[in-house]
């Protein structure tokens, strides 16, 4: 897979299932990411969210999306917990689901991840094992 084909599974997908670690548990959540422009993922968390405390814990994360098609993409990266306004800003202009869950960007519920992307593994049914890919 491209580069340009990893991030349009990334943006066609919408969801992916993302995966933090509690202990020595893995937890797995769908979410909706926000793939900026400068290659860093953004996740909108709720204020009560466990993921907040697992990411503080061990901010390494994964986030694996897959299409209709059955091309994946895993990426690992690392999770930080933010308040960047800015970002927040991007991710409300851009999701309009968390319309559902926020009264807005300063909402005190409104929590935000920023993911520093540092591997990506791809795959499509057509190839025999996944691939490095750089999208950063």
């Amino acid at each position: 897979m491209t580069k340009e084909e990893v991030i349009d599974l990334i943006r066609d997908a919408g969801f992916g299932m993302l995966s933090t670690s509690e202990g020595d548990q893995p937890r797995v959540r769908p979410m909706m990411p926000y793939y900026t422009d400068d290659g860093e993922l953004l996740v909108a968390l709720l204020g009560r969210s466990r993921t907040i405390a697992q990411v503080k814990a061990n901010p390494k994360i994964e986030i694996c999306y897959v299409d209709r098609k059955m091309w994946y993409a895993r990426i690992a990266g690392e999770g930080k917990i933010s308040e960047d306004k800015e970002k927040k800003q991007i991710l409300w202009n851009n999701i309009p689901m968390l319309k559902q869950y926020f009264g807005g960007v300063e909402d005190p519920n409104f929590h935000l991840m920023e993911v520093t992307i540092k591997e990506v593994e791809a795959m499509t049914p057509h190839q025999k094992e996944p691939e490095k890919i750089s999208i950063t």
